[in-house]
């Protein structure tokens, strides 16, 4: 869907007054309503795309500015995903969300480059968080790193503090997504004494017969996945079969949907996985996205995902984006802004409690704010469970932080390894 129109002048508080014809503020969202992992890519570019559509339909873009939503299609494949970043990065492109944690590996030196800006919402390098190296990257609110302490953390919480001598095995995609956390719950495993063993699931994922029979051999306390599309689905089913109780197995936010549980039935009941945010439509928002949007005919898909988890990230994303943007106009003075002008706005985020209530979304997602030293946000994440009579997930914890002692190492080195490869100072300003 694209949305072009001009608008002759533009309202920024009581800052501007009328002015010269404005260009439009232009984001391009990388999807993939096409291939394997269509199911998962649907209702993320739907709820991405219906809440820009929100902004320009109700208050008329962003400040006084109408956003032109590109959407280019990859299929989840890393190569289309250049290719698209190539074909959009000139067109004035202020944010790219890659949605692929492959992608975003090939895109950061480009951007780097070119001055463009990603943001990698809970995927892509981790080590991104730093800004000193990665300037133009942004991973803000959680990292991956974050989800598998998130996830131990819970785990420890489970076992009364105390995971000597028990068994946690990581159920993979075999891709850098699902390579990513391997390091971290090595670490953690050194640090409270758990065995830790991963096992790698090839794309798509449809057969993995083979490694629930290592599971069931090997007996793991506590299960991980780190799946996405098809894999979710038979990873659950396959967790069924074999009778491996469900509150132990534990996914990352990319294997927690209704698109991942609704298809194993009963045999999902007490599925747990990670949240970065609420779901369902209990927001005020909803009221503005079913008048403006849905019932308006604009709905970027058939309106049947709304509310639903990844639909809800989608639309958080662009909601983050959204409000980089104002952050970016009231700094810079215009409406009008460029892409380094909405890198200052994205490392000046500061998403408050107010911040969401005046969006409609009170209480969707915890606060937090962005510096140079920290494109990564405050890593904090919660515990949902899937309860297949409701066919409906619930949080069941509050917000729980990562273990920095453990990840932030980690970040430094790696960060300080690309610093050296791409012949970067870090630093700020």
């Amino acid at each position: 869907m694209k949305l072009k129109l001009k608008l002759t002048s533009i309202v920024l508080g009581a800052v501007m007054a009328t002015g010269p014809a404005l260009a439009d503020l232009v984001l391009p969202m990388l999807s993939y309503r096409t291939g394997a992992y269509a199911v998962n890519g649907i209702p993320f570019a739907d709820g991405y795309n219906d809440y820009l559509t929100l902004m320009n339909e109700r208050d008329g873009g962003v400040g006084g500015v109408k956003i032109d939503i590109r959407e280019c299609e990859t299929g989840y494949n890393t190569e289309k995903g250049v290719e698209c970043y190539e074909s959009l990065k000139g067109t004035g492109a202020l944010i790219f969300a890659p949605l692929s944690t492959g992608i975003t590996y090939q895109l950061i030196p480009k951007a780097t480059v070119d001055g463009t800006n990603i943001h990698s919402m809970g995927y892509g390098r981790t080590s991104a968080k730093n800004g000193k190296v990665f300037r133009n990257v942004f991973n803000y609110p959680a990292n991956y790193w974050d989800g598998a302490s998130i996830a131990v953390k819970h785990i420890m919480d489970q076992e009364g503090g105390d995971l000597k001598g028990k068994k946690i095995t990581l159920l993979y995609h075999n891709s850098g997504y699902g390579k990513e956390p391997i390091r971290t719950l090595q670490e953690l495993a050194k640090k409270h004494g758990f065995e830790y063993k991963g096992i790698a699931v090839d794309h798509p994922g449809q057969e993995q017969k083979s490694q629930w029979l290592q599971i069931r051999q090997q007996r793991p306390d506590y299960v991980l996945m780190w799946g996405w599309g098809v894999m979710n689905q038979v990873a659950i089913q396959e967790a069924a079969n074999v009778r491996f109780p469900m509150d132990k197995f534990i996914g990352i936010w990319w294997s927690a949907s209704e698109n991942d549980t609704v298809p194993a039935g009963a045999g999902a009941h007490g599925y747990k996985g990670l949240a970065l945010h609420g779901s369902g439509t209990d927001y005020p928002l909803y009221a503005d996205m079913q008048k403006y949007v849905v019932d308006a005919g604009l709905a970027a898909g058939a309106g049947d995902q709304v509310g639903t988890v990844l639909y809800s990230r989608g639309m958080y994303n662009a909601f983050l984006s959204v409000e980089a943007i104002k952050t970016a106009q009231k700094l810079a003075g215009v409406g009008d802004v460029n892409a380094a002008q909405v890198r200052d706005g994205m490392e000046a985020l500061n998403i408050t409690e107010e911040t969401m209530a005046a969006a409609g979304l009170p209480g969707f997602a915890p606060p937090f704010s962005v510096s140079c030293e920290n494109h990564g946000g405050p890593g904090l994440g919660m515990v949902s469970q899937w309860d297949a009579e409701a066919q409906k997930w619930s949080l069941i914890t509050g917000l729980i932080a990562s273990d920095m002692d453990v990840i932030q190492p980690l970040i430094d080195a790696d960060s300080a390894a690309f610093a050296a490869e791409a012949g970067i100072t870090p630093g700020c300003g």
